[in-house]
């Protein structure tokens, strides 16, 4: 919960004054039941209509302030949950958007969801009601007791007795219903996981017609969720009446006895009266007061959710000496890289060492599981190397701030990924200031102008969220063209060619040849006809280079490679390379 405090410190002077409010309102309204009383006891009794005038026209101003009061300090109490909840909700986004690979393997993706929407919803809606009634109800309740006791009416007792019924039925709710309200949250990230998964998963979800298992899955965490929902819903629905009762019992109460004391003339009716008012606002004031301690538990769920994700700090961050590079060049360099994944037992690479040069291109390639992506991920620092270092321009990356070094990579994941909005709006991503024609020629180079210009608004037409509105092969020409925007010194490509067609994909390599050739390209694959132009190419096998050389070099040395490309290649394809090597 400390991790939230530093969020509300900006409000504070706000808070004064809604403090403050409350405290003149309370004051108005404590002040009512005394001047009632003197209505009728000075007023009504002894005929006087103009002390009655005079007095009513008291209470109707007393009246004004009241709502005033009332009105300014729920503006107040908004305004503040409002902001701080803001404020709260941008800190949760920076802080999950800076997390790296390893950090949001501590939390699922709906939960993330669920504790920046659900959760702080609820810290805002129980931030309103705590400033209104842990500021109201205390000021009242113990300045309505004042009033009480000084009324000398000889009844303090009904309200001890009322006051004692009250808290047994706050004590029994907050014990029924507050370790519900944890369950209740984590039932709801179960529902959000659910639909995650039923959504980005459709197309597996319908071709394996697995609708009756999905639909079945969802109804038991949704049944599962209306059971808590119901009980809670229960418990306080209880609540509410029973503590409604004991008001109404205590009225009655002070109105039986009161009568009898009247009766032998030991209590003015307007005595009583006022003291019945002063006995309410008692009980009430002790109604709001359990009305806060059953949302302080469910708030205390959700701050203690949120403040999880807030003090977990990012494992990759600017070291303290951090240089900026002026003029990259792109020259990327492994020196004895070792990697392992968080709470791994074993090395996923193992004493990697190589060098990628501006104007070549490097490529890597392995078996499933060999480390290949894993490398790739190292360079724009997803991850930090467990040993050794990576340099770019002979400077270890981790002394480079974060910024700097990823503006100077052009990434393209092995999954292309699209943002809602416009195909222009994607490839401006990485440069927001391109020009059309930049975008045309990245589209070209690309390949993917062809099916833009096919499209009814060309660079305008809208995208779906996860551009389900477009082909994979098309996301992929879109994410390549994306980097190429960006016109950085390094292009990182983890697989991006394997939606494409051979025709495509050996167009688009010769066409960023031509148009960035001075770039080091860096291409992850699984197709030897992908690479086998490469100036470099490294073999992977379970975490280590098992050869590093040109395609011809590796058909003669590379046992692994030599594997790869028998399963991939013709005879004739591999004679030719081993001839011309020889």
């Amino acid at each position: 919960m400390k991790e939230m405090l530093k969020y509300y410190k900006p409000y504070i002077p706000a808070v004064f004054l809604i403090v403050t409010a409350l405290f003149g309102q309370a004051l108005c309204e404590l002040a009512l039941p005394g001047y009632m009383s003197d209505i009728i006891n000075f007023g009504i009794i002894k005929g006087d209509t103009s002390y009655i005038y005079k007095i009513g026209a008291v209470m109707i101003l007393v009246s004004f302030a009241v709502v005033i009061c009332s009105g300014l300090a729920g503006l107040f109490s908004a305004r503040v949950a409002a902001k701080s909840s803001r404020d709260l909700r941008g800190a949760l986004f920076k802080r999950v958007t800076a997390f790296s690979a390893a950090e949001l393997e501590e939390f699922s993706t709906a939960s993330l969801i669920t504790r920046s929407t659900n959760d702080v919803q609820t810290i805002q809606q129980s931030t309103v009601m705590i400033l209104r009634i842990a500021c109201f109800a205390p000021i009242m309740g113990i300045g309505a007791v004042i009033k009480a006791l000084r009324t000398s009416v000889p009844l303090s007792w009904t309200i001890g007795l009322a006051v004692l019924a009250i808290l047994l039925i706050m004590l029994l709710a907050f014990l029924l219903v507050m370790p519900k309200f944890k369950v209740l949250q984590a039932k709801l990230d179960r529902i959000n996981l659910i639909m995650s998964e039923r959504l980005s998963g459709l197309l597996v979800v319908r071709a394996f017609t697995t609708e009756p298992f999905e639909e079945e899955r969802f109804d038991h965490a949704n049944m599962e969720l209306k059971r808590i929902n119901i009980f809670v819903n229960k418990a306080m629905s209880f609540m509410m009446p029973a503590l409604m009762l004991v008001m109404n019992l205590s009225s009655i109460l002070i109105v039986w006895v009161g009568a009898k004391l009247i009766d032998t003339q030991s209590l003015m009716i307007g005595d009583m009266l006022a003291f019945m008012q002063y006995a309410m606002q008692i009980i009430m004031s002790f109604l709001f007061i359990t009305m806060m301690f059953i949302m302080i538990p469910r708030a205390a769920v959700s701050g203690q959710r949120i403040g999880a994700v807030l003090k977990v700090m990012p494992s990759i961050k600017d070291a303290p000496d951090c240089q900026e590079l002026k003029e990259p060049k792109g020259m990327v360099e492994f020196c004895g890289v070792s990697f392992a994944y968080p709470d791994a037992q074993e090395k996923s690479l193992s004493n990697i060492s190589f060098s990628a040069n501006p104007g070549e291109t490097t490529a890597i390639i392995g078996g499933t599981g060999s480390g290949k992506s894993s490398l790739l991920s190292l360079i724009p620092r997803f991850f930090d190397v467990t040993e050794g270092q990576i340099l770019l321009d002979g400077i270890d990356i981790r002394k480079l701030p974060q910024k700097n070094l990823r503006e100077t990579i052009g990434y393209v994941p092995q999954k292309g990924v699209l943002f809602s909005g416009t195909i222009a709006s994607n490839l401006r991503y990485g440069k927001e200031s391109a020009s059309l024609n930049e975008l045309r020629e990245a589209a070209t180079t690309a390949q993917a102008i062809e099916f833009i210009s096919d499209k009814p608004e060309g660079f305008d037409e809208p995208v779906a969220q996860g551009g389900t509105t477009v082909s994979g092969g098309q996301k992929q020409r879109l994410s390549i063209a994306r980097a190429l925007v960006k016109n950085p010194q390094v292009y990182l490509f983890d697989d991006s060619f394997s939606a494409l067609d051979f025709k495509t994909d050996a167009a688009l390599r010769a066409a960023l040849k031509e148009k960035v050739g001075d770039s080091t390209f860096i291409i992850v694959a699984q197709r030897i006809n992908t690479i086998m132009d490469a100036d470099k190419i490294i073999v992977l096998d379970e975490g280590q280079i098992a050869g590093i050389g040109t395609h011809q070099e590796l058909l003669e040395t590379c046992g692994v490679y030599q594997e790869i490309a028998s399963s991939q290649l013709s005879e004739e394809e591999l004679g030719k390379g081993v001839r011309n090597n020889g």
